[in-house]
């Protein structure tokens, strides 16, 4: 008796999500640690640990990235990763690690136009805003403008994007500009999973608005 075509379907599909299933967890759980250990050192450990920590870590996110390399989200966090080893490094070694990230997070951004909920585009205006311009390095002031505009449009009351684009208004010397996204960052929304790093940079947002006061 030949096998009802409805039944093959679903049989096969219920061994497709057996054999998904187990490796998404995976891949959750490996990208959920990664996050947290990149807070843990961005947020509570000493400046002069921070760039061996941040160099292992970018291994171990390179290697995530070898493992689900159509994966935007990893992508974007290895971004960010690197991203933060350029602010704590210095001379050309920042240089080709800002460069390094732009382009992570680039590749990110192809596979997810929301750049994982705007992070991407925040990682980046803050990267064209602090490197230095040509012949040297990649910085933009426009570009950077443009990237925190991005951020903004995908999420408005983020205290990130409200914070670094606050701190680019204020070296642009648009003071009014400056306060109001300062005061946005202040009573913006932490999300639930980067609530440490976020509340830090609350913290900055609060220093950085009673200067502008």
């Amino acid at each position: 008796m030949p096998l009802d075509p409805r039944l093959l379907k679903a049989s096969l599909l219920g061994l497709f999500l057996a054999l998904s299933v187990p490796s998404v967890l995976a891949q959750e759980s490996e990208l959920f640690s990664l996050k947290n250990r990149w807070e843990n050192i961005t947020t509570q450990m000493p400046e002069d640990s921070r760039a061996k920590a941040l160099e292992e870590l970018a291994d171990e996110a390179s290697t995530l990235v070898r493992q689900y390399p159509d994966n935007a989200r990893v992508l974007i966090w290895q971004g960010i990763v690197v991203a933060s080893q350029a602010r704590v490094s210095g001379g050309l070694t920042a240089l080709g690690l800002a460069k390094e990230a732009r382009s992570i997070l680039e590749r990110g951004i192809k596979l997810d136009p929301q750049g994982n909920n705007g992070s991407a585009y925040v990682t980046l205006g803050a990267l064209y805003d602090r490197v230095p311009g040509w012949p040297v390095g990649f910085g933009d002031s426009e570009t950077a403008e443009a990237m925190f505009q991005k951020a903004l449009a995908i999420r408005p009351k983020g205290i990130d994007v409200n914070y670094y684009y606050a701190a680019f208004l204020e070296d642009q010397g648009r003071k009014d500009k400056a306060l109001e996204h300062a005061r946005r960052a202040v009573n913006g929304e932490a999300r639930s999973e980067r609530q440490i790093s976020d509340e830090a940079l609350r913290g900055q947002a609060r220093r950085l608005l009673a200067s502008l006061q």
